[in-house]
């Protein structure tokens, strides 16, 4: 995986993760004001990730924003 596509992968993880409404209009208002017409193509694994993201969220299994973050704390310590 190169370095865009881990970016990408962890904005992600991180945009499913909160619950901050202020942080994501402002990150849509970002999406929106740079708004092109490029198409997107995503990788197979882009796709998988989605479906299992997707899956995982159907599924309840979901970590709150503070428990990454005590996660995040640890796992740095």
């Amino acid at each position: 995986m190169n370095a865009l596509e881990n970016i990408k992968n962890s904005l992600i993880d991180r945009i499913l993760a909160t619950r901050n409404e202020r942080l994501l209009d402002a990150i849509k208002n970002i999406f929106d004001s740079t708004q092109s017409e490029e198409i997107i193509v995503l990788s197979t694994e882009q796709i998988e990730m989605l479906s299992m993201s997707e899956k995982d969220i159907e599924d309840g299994k979901l970590v709150s924003e503070s428990e990454l973050n005590k996660r995040d704390s640890k796992w740095l310590s």
